[in-house]
């Protein structure tokens, strides 16, 4: 298992733009809830299982199998 940035730069720069105005918080949610602290719990959910392969909700970040 690996996770890794998306590889599309403007992306992560916006994502991480995005995550310095709200505080660490995912930008792609409305709410400031602490499941939507980056990494979010979603997210931390998919990585745990061996099945899962793609990308976070906000597509900053890549869970690969191998």
């Amino acid at each position: 298992m690996a996770v890794r940035l998306n590889e599309d730069k403007e992306v992560v720069r916006q994502i991480k733009e995005g995550l310095k105005a709200k505080g660490g918080y995912c930008p792609c949610r409305l709410s400031k809830a602490e499941e939507f602290k980056c990494i979010c719990k979603e997210f931390r959910e998919q990585i745990a299982d061996p099945e899962f392969e793609g990308y976070c909700h906000c597509m900053l970040y890549y869970k690969s199998k191998d």
